[in-house]
Order: structure tokens, then sequence, then C-alpha cells
């Protein structure tokens, strides 16, 4: 089955009426965990994006928490693992600044970690890409934010 485009998916919403479209993305929220999620930041925490922040960084803790530290391959896992998490919330959100905190916080974690980083190669590129992807976040940013973001990324150098 071929998708419909996004034009005549908008105009087909706006002939439905409100039950029919209440629904509608009920039967969307069902259908994936994604749309479920992205409707539950939609619905309520959209308008309070430091509570959002909050949440997501209690859930990406609870991963660090269970992170295997025995083998650097488990570490590994897990780290991408996180990092797709931040990718897949900021989405949600598509706000730079909490996409930039959100990593920011990420790699200060990273960095605690024991047995350190440092000795494994794939940790490490890991991290410098992750470090490189928040100075590319940074620089979308007003020049205002750019010294507060600053501080933050001088102190993540290995």
């Amino acid at each position: 089955m071929k998708a419909a485009k996004i034009s005549s998916i908008k105009s087909e919403l706006y002939n439905l009426s409100n039950t029919d479209l209440i629904d509608l993305v009920l039967k969307l929220s069902k259908f994936k965990k994604e749309n479920k999620e992205l409707l539950s930041y939609l619905l309520f925490l959209a308008q309070e994006e430091d509570e959002y922040i909050k949440q997501v960084k209690y859930e990406l803790n609870l991963l660090f928490e269970q992170m295997n530290t025995n083998s650097y391959f488990y570490m590994k896992k897990t780290i991408r693992k996180i990092l797709r998490n931040i990718t897949k919330y900021a989405k949600y959100s598509k706000k730079t600044k909490t996409e930039i905190e959100l990593r920011i916080w990420c790699c200060q974690k990273i960095k605690t970690i024991q047995p350190s980083i440092a000795n494994s190669n794939v940790l490490s590129n890991i991290y410098q890409r992750e470090l490189s992807k928040i100075e590319k976040l940074i620089s979308k940013l007003h020049e205002d934010y750019h010294l507060d973001y600053e501080e933050d990324m001088d102190s993540l150098e290995l």
C-alpha cells in the first residue's frame, strides 16, 4: 500500500469531525510505541520543557545504572542505546536547547563511568562524535547562549 501525500492527508483531516479525529489519533497511538510517546509529549509535556528534560534524564539515568561495566563491549551497547534514546526524545521536542542539554548531561555521565572510556578506542570515538554533535548544535543557537554552553564543553574534554 502506498502512503498518501501529506497535503491530501491534511485536507482529509480537516473534513473529519472531532470524534472521528479523536478515534484516529487513538488508533495511531495504539499502533506504535513512538506514536504514543510523541502524543504524550505533545499533550502533557510540550509546555513544560524543563519537566520533560528532567523525566528524560531520569529514564536515561536508569539505563546508566543498569550498565554492565565488566566489558567495554556491553558498555558500548548501552551507551549507543542511550544515545539513540536521546536522538528520539530530541526529535519529539524539536528544540535545540533541549537536545544540547541532554547530550551534555549524557557526556558528563559517560565521563564518570568506571572503568574509564579513555581505555577504549571505540568508546572514545563515540564520545568525541558526541562532542562534535554538541558543538554543531551550539553553533545553531543565538550567540548569547554560546558562552553558557562553551563552559560546559570545556569541562567535557577527556
